[in-house]
């Protein structure tokens, strides 16, 4: 199967976990926008979604699926999300559609979080993928010079604007050997939004398209 095909395969599945009468949490990226579309086939089933992006936003309207903002509701029965990277623990690297803050909030407020992944996604250890940072424009260049302190080397994300408003940094050349730490670090530096590091909250449910099925991991 092409990778196209296995992202659709995941993301279908991942219906299997909706429940009639619920709020859905929905991420951002090629493999949700498969989960989109599979959503719109039981939009009549559901109350609606609260999306983690403009982009998914705009194609939960598309298929005419009510749109919730995350303030009207006390939390969500299932957040479903891809990943840039997947580690054995269920921790996850992402960000790479820029939308790591709102994908961070919903994530921290659901119940059980979904994570659809194909099987290229899974990896020993994090870090291969550049980590991306949010950070407010006025501290680019200070948050910067601390993540080289961590080892990392940030790169400014060129014309890319955040759906809050701010800027992304992508850290290469980082071994992630203990997430929960390296999540807590970056946090804790002035100027950062968030880090896309989902350690803290990491997946519950990891559903892998491969070339033989869909594999849960629970």
């Amino acid at each position: 199967m092409q990778q196209d095909e296995l992202k659709k395969a995941v993301a279908w599945a991942a219906l299997d976990y909706v429940a009639a009468g619920t709020i859905v949490g929905t991420g951002t990226g090629s493999t949700v926008a498969h989960f989109i579309e599979a959503l719109g086939s039981i939009r009549d089933k559901i109350k609606g979604a609260v999306s983690s992006s403009e982009a998914s936003s705009a194609q939960l309207k598309k298929f005419a699926i009510p749109l919730f903002d995350c303030n009207q509701v006390d939390g969500l029965d299932i957040y479903v999300d891809g990943a840039d990277e997947i580690n054995p623990q269920k921790q996850m690297i992402k960000g790479g559609g820029a939308a790591l803050t709102r994908e961070k909030i919903l994530a921290a407020i659901a119940r059980k979080f979904i994570c659809i992944v194909d099987a290229s996604k899974q990896v020993d250890v994090l870090g291969k993928f550049p980590l991306p940072v949010e950070v407010i424009p006025m501290a680019r260049t200070y948050v910067s010079r601390q993540l080289i302190q961590l080892g990392g080397k940030p790169v400014h994300r060129q014309h890319v604007i955040t759906d809050n408003g701010n800027l992304i940094l992508d850290v290469h050349n980082l071994r992630i050997s203990d997430a929960v730490a390296l999540e807590d670090k970056i946090n804790g530096i002035a100027g950062v939004v968030t880090v896309g590091l989902f350690a803290r909250r990491a997946a519950d449910v990891v559903l892998v398209a491969a070339a033989g099925g869909i594999k849960v991991i629970g």
